[in-house]
């Protein structure tokens, strides 16, 4: 919808009980209804650490690490905001307390509050305000997802401007609370006492949800509705059951049944344009369809967290991967591998799988597994998709056991190797003897000319592409003539020709290594073409 003189809308989603309930999905579910109706929407996501970005944060701490186009380091939420509504975002739509409080104090230093005293509110809350509505510039609706759950110390600032926003204008600002149902397993019973308690924390801070999601392993009865409903203040046809689904991009299927497009729209004072889920419909039918599966290891380092594997380390990847699954008629079977188990294992763990797919990382833990994988993945003729750290790897591998180049390694893990085939920039080097560390490795979007005849070219259709990058070395090019010689093809590099992005082998059914994430930008609907091909080499493998 063209954006004209009607004020922009404002709907907050928070979440209440426990994290992890989904918060990220139902924004960007409730995002694509409000887009299927044709309303221009822009997503924001606010974190509520003092980091200014998600850079420097463990992935096992807080999950992915996603990069937008303009090389903002964010939440994996923002993943999920870009795959759902099928837009690319930017710095605007990523807040976190420390980029609040550090541009507040900026304007204090810069005497640029007259000399008033600094305080929370209002000038934290006015800066709060002020970055929401910047996303919200060309956009009908914007949706904020406040990060935590409610009642915690740390978020009740982003709550308080909230409020605030629907005090101004009432009519602009709804609440969304997204809180859960158990059924505990000695009583059989959904409670709904939870949610009772987490919106009462909200009323307590002055707020009153409009709409309660109502997350809970199955369908939620009328009774608890109607509980809910006389508890929580709310009508009981704005509590939206949303039950545990086969696959995420159901949610918006399971929501619009219950039309809440329409009730959001009507609380809001917009006219319900006519909708349009069908290729969301066909979607899902492609996902309950597929029949066949395809086995794919993926191998990677950063899984573990305690006794319990993180499979949001890698979220992107895994999206990716069952998006290029579901296009090619497939179910996919994704295995995590522990790459330091399969350093002292061995290979033998991949066998019988029909793809390997290596993940990024950084440091030396776990190493020397990714490196047998890949040598599996090479001499089995097993179709590989290595990305980032698995294509510096991948050339690691082949630096030592096709070239005999004893000892090779990237200098990020081992500075004093014989043979550097890895090696930091010149520019990056400067950073990191400053400590700089946040957001200063290559970052964002950038352009890649493909070689002729190459699996890449293939893939993607065209000589010139733009994906996303996050590192900080690069292939040495001083080895680049010893490689091609023995069919090591570098069919990706920058215009210049400087900076090497894809990599390939002759003589194999599939093995691309990449420089740069193409996760980021794969899509369910149009799933990344590097994956789409590698999926389809997986699925000629298993035949």
């Amino acid at each position: 919808m063209a954006k004209n003189k009607r004020a922009t809308k404002y709907i907050f989603v928070s979440g209440g009980v426990i994290s992890g309930l989904g918060k990220g999905i139902t924004t960007a579910s409730i995002a694509a209804i409000l887009k299927s109706r044709g309303y221009a929407v822009s997503p924001i996501k606010i974190d509520m650490y003092l980091n200014q970005d998600a850079g420097t944060i463990r992935p096992q701490e807080h999950g992915e690490v996603f990069v937008t186009e303009d090389g903002m380091e964010t939440d994996q939420d923002l993943g999920h905001y870009e795959r759902f509504l099928d837009v690319n975002l930017s710095k605007v739509n990523y807040v976190t307390t420390g980029q609040v409080y550090a541009e507040v104090l900026r304007r204090e230093r810069a005497f640029e509050y007259d000399g008033e005293d600094v305080e929370a509110i209002p000038h934290i809350t006015d800066q709060i305000i002020h970055r929401i509505k910047l996303a919200g510039k060309k956009s009908d609706i914007v949706m904020i997802e406040l990060g935590g759950t409610v009642g915690e110390y740390q978020n009740a600032i982003f709550f308080e401007a909230s409020r605030i926003m629907r005090l101004r204008n009432p009519q602009d600002v709804i609440q969304v609370h997204v809180a859960y149902l158990p059924i505990p397993s000695n009583i059989g019973e959904m409670k709904s006492k939870p949610v009772q308690q987490s919106v009462r924390l909200m009323n307590s801070m002055g707020i009153q949800p409009d709409f309660i999601i109502a997350r809970s392993e199955f369908a939620v009865d009328d009774k608890r509705k109607e509980r809910i409903a006389l508890f929580c203040n709310v009508k009981k046809d704005d509590v939206i059951s949303t039950p545990d689904v086969q696959s995420i991009y159901e949610v918006p299927l399971v929501m619009q049944n219950q039309k809440l497009g329409e009730k959001i729209l009507a609380k809001l004072g917009l006219p319900a344009a006519k909708k349009d889920l069908t290729e969301w419909k066909k979607l899902v039918r492609n996902i309950k369809n597929a029949k066949k599966e395809v086995k794919i290891a993926v191998v990677g380092k950063y899984f573990a967290t305690g006794d319990y594997h993180l499979s949001d380390v890698y979220v992107s990847i895994i999206e990716a991967l069952k998006a290029a699954s579901w296009h090619n008629k497939v179910k996919p079977k994704l295995v995590w591998i522990d790459s330091e188990k399969l350093e002292k294992s061995g290979a033998e763990v991949l066998k019988g799988h029909d793809g390997i797919v290596i993940t990024p990382g950084f440091g030396k833990r776990g190493v020397e597994g990714l490196i047998k994988a890949i040598t599996y993945a090479r001499t089995k003729k097993i179709p590989y998709l290595g990305l980032c750290y698995g294509m510096q790897m991948a050339t690691i591998e082949f630096a030592r056991n096709v070239l005999g180049l004893k000892g090779a390694h990237t200098t990020e893990v081992d500075p004093k190797t014989p043979h550097p085939v890895i090696g930091l920039m010149p520019e990056q080097e400067k950073k990191l003897l400053k400590k700089d560390y946040g957001a200063s490795m290559r970052l964002g979007a950038w352009p890649c000319i493909l070689k002729d005849s190459s699996k890449a070219l293939k893939a993607y259709g065209q000589k010139r592409i733009f994906e996303r990058h996050r590192h900080r070395y690069e292939f040495n090019n001083k080895y680049r003539k010893q490689f091609e010689a023995k069919g090591f093809v570098f069919s990706g590099t920058t215009p210049d020709g400087l900076l090497v992005e894809i990599i390939e082998l002759k003589d194999h059914p599939f093995f691309v290594g990449t420089q740069f994430h193409p996760e980021f930008k794969s899509r369910p609907l149009n799933p990344g073409p590097l994956f789409r091909e590698f999926v389809k080499a997986a699925v000629r493998n298993k035949k």
